[in-house]
Order: structure tokens, then C-alpha cells, then sequence
């Protein structure tokens, strides 16, 4: 039976004196495969040429970068700096892999697939390659696909999550989705592309066309749950956000497919309430004007930097989760403006989305110059400003941080205190939230989201605070410093600091930026054996 996300959101918080239902152990013998194959298709290896090395950050964020014709060696480096490998981590015997997209406790749920020139392929980002999972005719794609560009649909696997995080596994999984929004998004500006998810796709639509409601594809094997579609396009996305899936359906049930999933795990668990939950978000498809679309890019800032930034390429394949922070670490004020800036709603990445900003931050500031130790909040867009300020308690400050027309603006100081135990203490007790230079955590009006759009809509907030997540790791890789996304807090804890009360404001992920402390006993091989000597 499906289950009201207000009812799983609340069930899965974790307390000082109660943790959200999990195993409380590692079954090691079960850990789950990290790469998911389809056994009896054609493999089709995809380009190694490291293609946009020289292309500016600035370029990427801006979106000025002139676009690159969209053919199958273009579409193998955008999958290759998007979902792809960004590194192999070894410790005496045990070696692991790191991938462009982060994703929780290194799990990743998330799969990516691409529909292209007649194909319905699954990315296997362990070979580059991609999986032809079905041969659609051609001439209903094109006739179906507005101009010269592709499709990349995704979906999750939540038994790679819950295995280790149980009922709070849901959460994770959307999380890692808009971490993949963001990584996607970046890879595309790379190319001069654009890249929005289609509003008029249903959760039925997208399964249909990827193939993952093909039951007997999936005997024995983890099932996937459809999350979304994207456009990635040289051109206009209006005509695709206008674009019923109804041809590209009726071709995807009509085509020849191939392969069978390979199983993770040789035994599960069943989580039966993010089986409920996952049932009761299912986005049943909408249509979306392409007045819907976000706006222009924003102005490049004009702020003299400290060091010159690494080209975007080197960014975004370099993006690591820092383990530790070196609390000696501490981030300039420029740095911090910039930072901030980057996270309001305009341009790239943010318009991947087709739904409004919703989320506003709570930063516990510990280490920035010339920026008074303590809590703040940043409001991502004005017209949200009085409504959080009614929300929180009556005695914040909410002094404005700015000197300036565009420094640290939306900025406000609520608390002048030494932070550095509150946000440790309320981050699960790790020292992370307390050694960066600041941490944050991400408030989403849950209640009034879900009555406006739906029960779906529940995936999206954390989608957002995902991409949220995704710039902030991008912006530390940029500036010479590391990020992490922290998935485990105190949920109700953050609500009584703030003085938030009821089901509207919720607190739904958390983040750290600093200076890494790097771990001397692992080793770092590149993510693919022909790019060591590259």
C-alpha cells in the first residue's frame, strides 16, 4: 500500500535517542554489486578522447561555451563527465571505485540510460560503453525527436541504499538523483548544450521507454524505480518541453529489446515502507509551458580571486567527498560571496528544473574572514525572506551580513556564537560539520509543497537540495577546497534550534566546505586504465 510521504518523512528522522530502522549492522556478504549490467546485449564502447579540456569553469557556469555537434563521441565524454569514473581507491587489499556523480556512502542507486539515434541503451560506466537495450524504428524517433539532440533517462535502485541505510534508504536515493541533475547539467554546459527535465514525461512513460517495467528482464534481479527524463540539446528545449511521450512509448513497446539485469546481492531485505513510499511519489505527468523554463545565465562575477580556478573538465572529474577537515582551514570572505552566490536559483545548473526554487539554508558559519562566527540564514530568493523569518524564533537577529550590493547578499546573521559543538552535536555527532569553515543544513517547506503539487513532489525537494549539494562541490573543487555532503542529522533537533514547528519546514540535508585533511593511506588510480598516462 502506498504511504503518505508526510507519514515516511516523519518515521525515518533520526533523534538523539532513536535512529530512523535499519539492519544496525553490514552484511558484507550482500553488498551490492556497484555496477548493474544487462547480460546478452551489444556492447558499444564509447570515445576516450578527453574532449573540453581547455574550457573555462566561468564558460560552464555561465552557459557560453559554443556548442559541439552531438554525435556518439560527444555523447560518450558528456556520459563520461557526468556519470562516469572519476577514480579507484585502493587500501592494502580492498579497492573501490569513485564516480563524477557523488552519492551516499558511495552506493549509488542512481542508473543512467540514453535514447539516441534509434537506441534505448543503459550506461555501463565501469567499461565507458553503453548497453543496447533496444533498437526502436527509426523513423518514429525521428519523427518523434524535435532537432539534432538525445534523451537521458534515469532511475534508481533503492536496495543499494537501503542495504546499508534501511527506511531512511528513500531519502538517499533522491538525493543522488539530483546530485546526477547537477553532474548531468554541469557536463552538458561543457559542451554548449542545454539540458532540462521534461515535465510531461509520467514516472509510466519514462519506465515504458528505459525498459525497466519489463518484468522479465528483471527475474531474480533489483528492480528500478523510473525517477525522470532529460533533454539534452544543442538547441531550443521548448520544443521538447512541449513534447507528448506518447510516440516514443508506443515505439519503445513495439521495438526489439535485449538483455537481462544482472543480480546485486545474492539475498535482500525488504524495506517495505520505501517500497510504500516510492508507490505513493509516482509522478504522474503534467503538462509545463516553456514559460516554465528558468531564466538567462547569470552575469560572471568580477571579484578578484585568489588563484587561478582548474579548467571545468579537471572540476568536474576531480570531485571528491573530503573524510576529514583540517579545523586550521580557513575561507576568505571573497570565497565565501562567491560561493553563495552560485547557490542562488538562476542559470546553471538550476535550470535542469522545471519547478520552482523552494529551499532556503541554515549555515553554521565557523572559520571565514571577516564574518562573524555563527548561525545564519541565506535566503536563495528574496520573495521567500519574510515567510522563514515568521517561521524561526521571534529573538533571531536576522542582522543583514551585506556591505554591499553584491556581497554576501541574502545573508543574515541570526545567532553570534561559536557554533562549531551545535553543528557537530547536530549532524550525528561528526566532527566534519564542526572542523570546516562553515557547514549548512537545507530547509524545504514540505507541507505546503506537497498540497500545491502532490504527493511527487516529495522526490523533488530533495532533488533540489541534491543540486544544492552538487555546487557546493563543485565550487570547493574550484576554489582549492572539498566538500561533503552529510546525509545523517537530527532532524527534529535542527527544527527546535531554529524554532520551527509542525510539518512546513524540514530540514532535509546537510553539508560541509573546508580545507581537506587527505587520507596518506589510500592509493588513487584514474577512473579508466587509458587515461593514467593522460
Amino acid at each position: 500500500m502506498p504511504l503518505d510521504p508526510v507519514a515516511y518523512h516523519l518515521s525515518t528522522k533520526h533523534g538523539f535517542n532513536r535512529f530512523a530502522r535499519s539492519a544496525g549492522y553490514l552484511d558484507w556478504a550482500n553488498q551490492p554489486d556497484p555496477f548493474r549490467r544487462y547480460e546478452g546485449t551489444d556492447l558499444v564502447p564509447l570515445s576516450r578522447a578527453a574532449l573540453g579540456g581547455a574550457v573555462p569553469f566561468e564558460d560552464v557556469r555561465a552557459g557560453t561555451v559554443a556548442p559541439s555537434p552531438v554525435d556518439l563521441t560527444t555523447i560518450g565524454q558528456f556520459l563520461r563527465c557526468s556519470l562516469g569514473l572519476s577514480a579507484w581507491k585502493s587500501h592494502r587489499e580492498t579497492r573501490w571505485p569513485l564516480r563524477v556523480n557523488p552519492s551516499s556512502g558511495n552506493l549509488h542507486p542512481t542508473e543512467g540510460y540514453v535514447v539516441w539515434d534509434g537506441w534505448v541503451a543503459h550506461y555501463a560506466s565501469r567499461e565507458h560503453a553503453l548497453e543496447i537495450r533496444a533498437r526502436l524504428d527509426g523513423h518514429a524517433w525521428d519523427a518523434w525527436r524535435p532537432d539534432g539532440g538525445f534523451l537521458v533517462g534515469l532511475a534508481s535502485i533503492p536496495w543499494r541504499e537501503s542495504w546499508k541505510y534501511g527506511e531512511r534508504a528513500f531519502r538517499y536515493c533522491q538525493h543522488d538523483l539530483g546530485h546526477a541533475l547537477g553532474a548531468l547539467r554541469y557536463a552538458a554546459a561543457l559542451f554548449g548544450w542545454r539540458a532540462v527535465v521534461l515535465p510531461r514525461w509520467s514516472d509510466e512513460a519514462t519506465a515504458a521507454v528505459l525498459g525497466i517495467d519489463r518484468t522479465g528482464d528483471y527475474d531474480g534481479a533489483e528492480r528500478e524505480l523510473a525517477e525522470c527524463v532529460l533533454c539534452v540539446t544543442p538547441g531550443s528545449v521548448e520544443p521538447w518541453l512541449t513534447r507528448a511521450p506518447d510516440g516514443l512509448v508506443a515505439a519503445a513497446r513495439a521495438g526489439t529489446w535485449q538483455g537481462r539485469a544482472n543480480q546485486l546481492s545474492r539475498t535482500r531485505t525488504d524495506w517495505e515502507v520505501v517500497e510504500a513510499v516510492a508507490q505513493a511519489t509516482v509522478y504522474p505527468g503534467r503538462v509545463a509551458p516553456a514559460s516554465d523554463v528558468p531564466g538567462a545565465p547569470p552575469v560572471p562575477d568580477s571579484q578578484p580571486r585568489q588563484h587561478a580556478e582548474p579548467p571545468a573538465r579537471q572540476i568536474l572529474l576531480q570531485r571528491r567527498s573530503a573524510v576529514a577537515f583540517d579545523p586550521r582551514g580557513w575561507l576568505s570572505r571573497a570565497s565565501f560571496a562567491r560561493v553563495l552566490a552560485r547557490l542562488k536559483p538562476v542559470g546553471v545548473p538550476w535550470d535542469v528544473a522545471d519547478w520552482p526554487s523552494r529551499t532556503q539554508l541554515v549555515l553554521f558559519v565557523h572559520r571565514v574572514e571577516d564574518v562573524t562566527p555563527g548561525l545564519y540564514a541565506f535566503v536563495r530568493d528574496p520573495a521567500g525572506l519574510d515567510r522563514l523569518r515568521r517561521a524561526m524564533r521571534p529573538e533571531f537577529l536576522w542582522e543583514a551580513a551585506s556591505a554591499g550590493p553584491d556581497d554576501l547578499e541574502g545573508l543574515y546573521l541570526l545567532v553570534p556564537a561559536d557554533v562549531t559543538w551545535t553543528a557537530a552535536r547536530l549532524s550525528c555527532d561528526q566532527d566534519i560539520a564542526a572542523e570546516s569553515a562553515f557547514s549548512l543544513g537545507m530547509l524545504a517547506p514540505l507541507a505546503s509543497s506537497l498540497e500545491e503539487q502532490g504527493p511527487w513532489a516529495y522526490r523533488r525537494l530533495f532533488w533540489e537540495c541534491g543540486l544544492i549539494g552538487h555546487v557546493l562541490y563543485l565550487e570547493a573543487e574550484a576554489g582549492g577546497v572539498r566538500g561533503t555532503g552529510i546525509g545523517c542529522y537530527y532532524d527534529d533537533a535542527v527544527h527546535d534550534l531554529l524554532g520551527l514547528g509542525g510539518v512546513e519546514w524540514q530540514s532535509l540535508y546537510h553539508f560541509a566546505f573546508g580545507l581537506p585533511i587527505e587520507d596518506t593511506r589510500l592509493t588513487t588510480e584514474p577512473g579508466y586504465p587509458w587515461e593514467r598516462d593522460g
